[in-house]
């Protein structure tokens, strides 16, 4: 099982990324060991979805990260105020 998952970050941004074991990855977050987040901790699991498959994941991640797939989360599972 893949994950997609989205953190809130201190500059209230919310970071998209995939992994095959998000507590694995959600503690290199929290550590400061991800260049994307280390200067915006601390980053808070926001949301995520669970795929089958990693290409699946991948594919996923790539469009939350668009603008369209942004508005989707947002709107859908991530309970960010505006």
């Amino acid at each position: 099982m893949w994950y997609i998952y989205f953190l809130e970050l201190s500059n209230r941004d919310v970071y998209v990324g995939s992994t095959d074991s998000s507590r694995r990855r959600f503690a290199s977050h929290r550590n400061g060991q991800v260049s994307s987040t280390w200067k915006y901790q601390p980053a808070a699991p926001r949301s995520y979805v669970a795929v089958e498959t990693e290409a699946g994941a991948r594919r996923l991640e790539r469009y939350f990260k668009s603008g369209s797939g942004k508005a989707f989360a947002k709107k859908r599972f991530l309970s960010l105020p505006t």
